[in-house]
């Protein structure tokens, strides 16, 4: 009796875990011009938490919002990144940040029939270390008083080089250019959390070996999207060259034991709605 009323609980509190209602469609095939909006929005802890959409999303950026990984983490065939789907999802009224989670794994399993198992991997990585002249960021004075911070930017203005220009003042902010142009202004930001970005930049695991432990403001500028190769008319720099020309920092190559998330199978096209 009460392994049956473990189960009767464990089945009530999937059942609990799930859309009240989610439409699942094929994104229609992206125009041959213009821009492509990709991306998700709403959800709990948003401006509209009752409801989920998600533009020509991939399942395995599904699996990485849902499962909080980097897309290192996650190995499974080409399928899971080339498909796009359009999703609406009406999420249940008070509905917390971990349910949320819970209910887009669900959807994954009971519409794509998601099959997966965890194992350790060797994986290419970084340790973030002070390059040869030493750092070139200067060290955060303190956090800014929200009432010094600047104006919002309306208007984009570049530089010589092309990247956008950044109002002054303390804060931190990231700006992707469509372009491939990148530039990020930090403040009072750890080393520990740079690595973070640069490991979600790269897809890489970085690991913060500099032994620097004050915060730092800093603006960083490169160019290349995800950390993938410049063209042959790009002449930097890239991710890795700016940060030790800029930073004084240097990103050295090393091999990691990673777990990594391995999709065994998944449908190409979910259930219906």
């Amino acid at each position: 009796m009460r392994k049956l009323a473990l189960l009767l609980a464990f089945v009530g509190c999937a059942a609990a875990q799930q859309f009240e209602v989610a439409s699942i469609k094929p994104s229609p095939p992206a125009p041959g011009t213009g821009r492509v909006r990709v991306g998700s929005r709403g959800g709990p802890g948003t401006d509209d938490p009752g409801l989920f959409t998600c533009e020509r999303c991939s399942v395995q950026g599904l699996i990485r919002q849902s499962f909080k990984l980097d897309d290192y983490q996650i190995s499974g065939p080409d399928a899971i990144q080339s498909s796009r789907f359009n999703i609406s999802a009406k999420v249940p009224e008070g509905t917390t940040k971990v349910q949320f989670l819970t209910m887009l794994r669900n959807l994954l399993i009971d519409r794509f029939q998601l099959k997966f198992h965890y194992e350790k991997k060797e994986t290419q990585a970084y340790a973030l270390v002070v390059a040869k002249n030493g750092p070139k960021m200067k060290e955060s004075p303190g956090p800014v008083d929200p009432g010094e911070r600047p104006a919002r930017l309306t208007e984009r203005k570049f530089d010589a080089a092309g990247f956008p220009i950044l109002p002054p003042g303390r804060v931190s902010m990231m700006m992707m250019m469509g372009d491939g142009h990148s530039t990020g202004r930090y403040a009072d930001e750890t080393m520990t959390k740079l690595a973070e970005m640069l490991a979600n930049h790269i897809g890489r695991p970085v690991n913060d070996a500099t032994q620097l432990i004050g915060k730092y403001d800093f603006t960083l500028n490169w160019i290349g999207e995800r950390g993938g190769p410049l063209s042959a008319d790009d002449n930097g720099p890239d991710i890795f060259r700016a940060i030790q020309e800029q930073l004084g920092l240097k990103l050295e190559a090393k091999k990691t034991m990673s777990e990594v998330l391995v999709v065994d199978s998944v449908a190409k096209l979910p259930t219906e709605n």
